[in-house]
């Protein structure tokens, strides 16, 4: 998952992927364009001077927008147009996108508009790649978007030195974050602000964010699950092969294959292997659950990376052949972006809520054996008690957010958009579910380590579990008494989220499926 890391140079021109995406987002890759890239923008924007000059009828070149598209615009009054655009939609509200949503929105907006079918100068794409690579940010509240226009017009503000955007750690005026990293601001062309602002650009970026996340929880999560049957003196053969065989889904396969490998060579579950007929249904159907879950990230990987390698604007310039054309249609949807998030939160949801009830066997001395909430002396301590209280309130967050967006519909400007996809807010609740999930394996973990001075210390743990543990043990105590437990929980986060779990769990067994 995180050789995105190692990428330090991302060029632009022929298909990219989530990898690339996020090298860029979070890592800091520098942006490149290709020759191919170069000459389709400029070959496209050729086009759109020639009908302004036949003052043709283009949506958004010659018309007003939405409601207005029967208003004309003059040859003359074309570039204002396109920064009334810009400052008019500026109306998202309330928190920022964080520094990594601002530059994966960024990117998506090279990559929809370097398709080619924009019709924009070449030059405003080299500013906005300027600034990627300059490291200046946008700043841009994140609520109040229906799929597009607002974010991305707040981000456009900064090209013409408006706005504000951050440099350096710094939040400044646009005008000044520019000047610092020697950027000149510019004014806008015709079709320039509208291409800007259109598109699923957001929608994809955050979507694609959040995605990567949740893939690479939904990995962690197999490997927590084993140190967790291990603790818990769990039964392996729910994950035989043989039973894989006779439900043939890949996912699930993998999942129960990818516990085998982290508990390979482990003397307690060897020695417990036959202790019981079964499990507890969130120890046995690990495989059936984490493997459905996965077929629902994966499939959205498929859509998100489509969406990537797409152009989403409208109208789109058709530059090709005989048929050269503008035309009006609606790329700018965002259903397939919404739906697979709307999905995505579902699938890391149960993820989570199988990982609450694991931790909970662990924390129940009647489940569990160990004394309650793994403390000695429980009573005068509480011990690992509250984390699950953490756990159940993250929860119903998840529950909570993941009802379907899209299924909502409010119309807007004045009925012409009249059915809209509300995909931007699944991408955006997306983000939030990810960060939850993640902290709700990162106490299941806690847990599972905390368990394992009670764990019959004199047999092995699998090869996999012993790496993890001897990692976390050199950073986390073992719990004697009551401590502060957020630090911790804060540490084992960072150590999902980074993908070092994974990591870790990989140096020791090999690749994980």
């Amino acid at each position: 998952m995180n050789q995105c890391k190692e990428i330090k140079v991302v060029e632009l021109g022929g298909k990219i992927g989530l990898r690339e995406l996020v090298a860029v987002a979070r890592y800091g890759a520098q942006v490149e364009f290709s020759d191919g890239y170069r000459e389709r923008v400029d070959r496209s924007r050729k086009l759109v001077e020639e009908w302004i000059d036949q003052e043709r009828v283009m949506y958004g070149v010659t018309t007003g927008f939405g409601a207005l598209c029967t208003k004309a615009i003059s040859k003359e009054e074309t570039a204002q147009l396109q920064r009334n655009i810009v400052l008019s939609h500026s109306t998202s509200v309330g928190e920022p996108f964080t520094m990594e949503q601002a530059r994966a929105t960024m990117v998506m907006m090279l990559q929809n508009i370097g398709q080619g079918y924009s019709g924009v100068r070449l030059a405003v794409l080299e500013k906005l790649r300027e600034l990627l690579n300059k490291g200046v940010t946008p700043w841009a509240p994140r609520e109040g978007s229906v799929g597009y226009l607002s974010p991305e017009a707040h981000m456009a503000l900064v090209l013409l030195g408006e706005g504000k955007a951050w440099y350096q750690d710094e939040l400044l005026p646009g005008a000044q974050a520019l000047a610092r990293a020697g950027i000149e601001p510019m004014e806008l062309g015709a079709k320039e602000g509208l291409a800007l602002v259109s598109g699923t650009t957001s929608v994809t970026a955050l979507g694609g964010l959040a995605l990567w996340d949740m893939l690479n929880a939904a990995k962690a999560a197999d490997v927590i699950a084993a140190i967790t049957l291990e603790a818990s003196k769990g039964i392996i053969r729910a994950f035989d092969q043989r039973v894989m065989a006779v439900r043939p889904h890949p996912h699930q396969a993998g999942v129960a294959d990818n516990v085998r490998k982290v508990l390979q060579g482990s003397e307690i579950i060897e020695h417990y292997k036959n202790s019981r007929v079964q499990d507890a249904l969130s120890l046995r159907c690990v495989p059936q659950l984490h493997g459905a879950a996965k077929k629902k990230l994966q499939d959205a990987l498929a859509t998100v990376e489509i969406e990537i390698n797409s152009c989403c604007d409208n109208p789109i310039i058709w530059s090709e052949g005989a048929d050269a054309d503008v035309i009006s249609a609606c790329n700018a949807d965002s259903s397939y972006v919404g739906m697979e998030m709307d999905s995505c939160c579902i699938a890391a949801t149960t993820l989570a809520k199988m990982s609450e009830r694991r931790n909970n066997r662990l924390i129940d001395e009647n489940l569990s054996g160990y004394p309650w909430f793994l403390i000695q002396n429980p009573g005068l301590n509480s011990g690992l008690m509250i984390p699950q209280y953490t756990q159940a309130g993250l929860l119903n967050d998840m529950r909570i957010l993941s009802t379907p967006a899209t299924i909502d519909n409010t119309p807007t400007c004045g009925n012409q958009e009249d059915y809209v996809a509300m995909g931007y807010n699944a991408s955006k609740k997306a983000g939030a579910v990810a960060e939850k999930l993640e902290y709700i394996l990162a106490i299941e973990l806690l847990s599972a380590f905390q368990a394992q001075p009670l764990l019959d210390p004199e047999r092995k743990r699998g090869v996999g579990s012993a790496r993890v543990l001897e990692e976390i043990g050199q950073h986390v105590p073992v719990m004697k008494e009551d401590m502060f437990l957020y630090p911790h929980i804060e540490y084992l986060r960072e150590l999902i989220h980074s993908g070092r779990l994974v990591e870790l769990a990989e140096e020791a067994v090999g690749d994980l499926a």
